[in-house]
């Protein structure tokens, strides 16, 4: 029998330094954006946005100190298409290893866009994206290029945009949804007509980059690569520009779990994604709400009885993939009122307290019913209920077992 044959990769690219910094009150130091690469890099990730050198000598200093110092992704540096910009991005990058650093410029393409921010013609946007590529290409080997507003271009236009990139150099074209509209079909489409219809697209690989407005970052994402995208950028925590960006915890985790649906490969360790999101959280002050898929603090805990008493017995019961896959330990049956008599009586065993079956129907019957605010400190509710129970059995001997669940 032949071996299986490797799934082709996957690049997972991360714009959480750049794009997701730029969520409203996330602003980094130089110091906590290298922080969080070398957790990137430790994570796998392929690619990282670093920063747009040309806003100020801070973002200068940060992606200068990223790229001297964190091995392994390549580092990118975003510029507009001008040639100013591009010089910022080679100050950021002096003294540094050039081969794996690149250019990453954007350039406006939709309508709106070309009407009413740039107030430009079509022909004038094709040859800034070739000026602007070219001047680049003689500084740096590795260039991308992005057409922002990608998603509202007309797709025949955004195909010979695509095409004159590609031309003058761009190793990488990125197709981004920057005000999030696409739903996973159109996102799909999307990709395939790039891929059947930019001249030279051979040449290239085509990264997509989602924005998350109708909740469908994810689910875009994965769209295009079913369709054959090469690279996807992503977030950490789905930070960034409105409601956020592709998280790159639920691509990563999507895809490893999936891997005959969408048959490629990824280098993330997800055992890196739980520590990353925190670390990120913390440094951003951005709290990653308690529902976040993936990495939120209640995808390992349960207050329903049913589902208590499945996980004590076996987590697949109701967890869809174990904690350990994301760098976390175990799981957590919170006590209150929905829960079960196996988590009562496992929280009972862990304080030292041995009940019989009739005891555990007694207290499990006292604790159902008790207020919302009692429960603030669940050891201490326990305590109170095994005291009523001791009570009533000096008064009424052994209580009966029968009682809900």
């Amino acid at each position: 029998m032949n071996p299986q044959r490797p799934l082709p990769e996957l690049i997972i690219s991360d714009t959480t330094l750049r794009d997701g910094e730029q969520m409203p009150h996330a602003a980094l130091t130089p110091e906590e954006k290298l922080e969080i690469a070398h957790a990137l890099a430790k994570a796998g990730v392929r690619s990282i946005d670093a920063g747009f050198p040309a806003t100020s000598d801070e973002e200068i200093e940060a992606v200068h100190r990223i790229a001297a110092s964190v091995r392994g992704p390549v580092i990118m540096a975003l510029c507009r298409a001008l040639e100013s910009d591009i010089d910022a991005a080679l100050r950021a990058f002096e003294g540094t290893q050039l081969f794996r650093c690149a250019a990453g410029i954007f350039l406006a393409t939709s309508p709106v866009h070309r009407e009413k921010k740039l107030n430009k013609t079509r022909q004038q946007i094709l040859d800034l994206t070739r000026s602007s590529i070219t001047y680049a290409r003689r500084r740096f080997r590795l260039v991308t290029f992005s057409a922002e507003d990608a998603s509202r271009t007309e797709p025949d236009f955004l195909a010979e945009v695509y095409g004159a990139a590609i031309e003058a150099g761009a190793n990488v074209i990125a197709y981004p949804d920057t005000v999030g509209i696409l739903t996973p079909e159109k996102a799909r489409d999307a990709v395939t007509h790039l891929l059947t219809k930019v001249p030279g697209i051979e040449k290239a690989r085509l990264a997509v980059h989602f924005h998350n407005d109708l909740g469908m970052a994810t689910a875009n994402t994965l769209a295009a690569v079913q369709a054959g995208a090469h690279i996807v950028q992503c977030t950490v925590n789905g930070i960034g520009e409105r409601a956020g960006n592709a998280p790159l915890e639920e691509v990563a985790l999507a895809l490893t779990l999936n891997p005959e649906q969408y048959g490629r490969s990824i280098n993330i360790r997800t055992s890196e994604l739980t520590a990353l999101s925190r670390l990120v959280a913390e440094k951003t002050g951005i709290p990653v709400a308690p529902h976040k898929a993936v990495v939120g603090s209640n995808i390992f805990a349960t207050e329903a009885g049913i589902h208590q008493d499945g996980l004590l017995k076996d987590f697949e019961t109701y967890l869809p993939f174990a904690p350990e896959l994301i760098g976390q330990q175990g799981i957590r049956l919170v006590l209150g009122r929905h829960c079960g008599r196996a988590a009562i009586r496992a929280r009972y065993a862990e304080l030292g307290v041995t009940l019989s079956d009739g005891e555990l129907a007694a207290a499990t019957s006292i604790l159902r019913r008790l207020a919302k605010s009692d429960w603030q400190d669940p050891d201490a509710a326990l305590r109170q209920a095994w005291r009523q129970v001791q009570s009533d059995l000096s008064t009424h001997g052994e209580p009966s077992q029968h009682g809900t669940e």
